[in-house]
């Protein structure tokens, strides 16, 4: 069979992929257009959720905030719409992305990699747990006590909180938070097909702890709370990857150990067979 004879036999199944592939695209492409609709009906009572954090480091309920642009807070509820089908939408587009990859895997890869599937958003949830719950209040207190309430020669400087001045605050630690509880996963996958190791991950620890700080300095915003609140999880995290580093290195080692028993035992009934 020549070089065209084979292109031909393998465009059909190719064609099948694609197709099945936009299908799925546009499933996960529906799914994110529908919840942003609901988000967008709602985007005014999300909103007054994402700001509790900040009426914690307030201490009060009684807070203000305020738009300069007509437009602004009808662009900050797109986004807060987006940002709320993204979030919802996620196990419809984990699904299809499974489902379109799976068939092209074993029974044991598909079972190693679900776990995967289902720790990325409970993973992330976390993050954004710790941020709503614990960083942004501590992060507004800071920030509100730079305030100066006049009198005596010193000029009254209050925080006026822009809307989405706030939104993009909010969004970047959580996605920020979200993103760097995936470290574990990560880094597991790497190990799983070989490309890290514990051994190497220990001895690269000391350049871990630099680049956490620099990543923490980068991705947050320049108060210590939320750069110690990136910095410290993260470095549990790395400490937590080399742990399933080392797990995976076993399960690998167990399942050659295995391996070479059960050719050891074919070869020694051969050889029982032929005397």
């Amino acid at each position: 069979m020549s070089a065209e004879d084979d292109i031909e036999a393998s465009s059909a199944p190719l064609i099948e992929h694609l197709i099945e592939l936009r299908q799925r695209l546009m499933k996960s492409v529906i799914a994110i257009a529908i919840f942003f609709v609901i988000c967008f009906i709602f985007a005014d009572r999300i909103f007054n959720i994402l700001i509790i954090p900040y009426q914690w480091g307030a201490g009060t309920t009684d807070v203000r905030f305020i738009y300069t642009a007509l437009e602004e807070y009808f662009f900050t509820q797109l986004k807060i719409a987006l940002f709320g089908s993204l979030f919802i939408s996620f196990p419809v587009i984990a699904t299809q992305l499974y489902g379109f990859i799976a068939p092209g895997l074993y029974k044991n890869e598909r079972r190693a990699f679900l776990p995967f599937l289902v720790a990325t958003p409970v993973l992330f949830l976390i993050g954004s747990c710790l941020v709503y719950f614990l960083i942004m209040p501590l992060a507004t207190q800071f920030f509100l006590s730079q305030q100066q309430i006049g009198g005596d020669g010193q000029a009254a400087i209050e925080n006026l909180q822009a809307v989405s001045t706030y939104l993009g605050l909010i969004m970047t630690l959580i996605f920020a938070f979200g993103l760097v509880f995936q470290l574990p996963v990560a880094i597991t996958l790497l190990a799983r097909v070989g490309l890290t190791n514990s051994a190497w991950l220990k001895d690269k620890r000391k350049y871990a702890v630099l680049l956490t700080f620099v990543a923490a300095a980068v991705l947050t915003p320049p108060d210590p709370i939320s750069q110690i609140g990136l910095a410290v999880p993260t470095l549990l995290l790395y400490e937590i990857s080399i742990y399933m580093a080392r797990m995976v290195e076993k399960q690998r080692e167990a399942a050659e150990a295995a391996s070479d028993t059960d050719a050891d035992g074919n070869v020694d009934s051969g050889d029982v067979a032929t005397k």
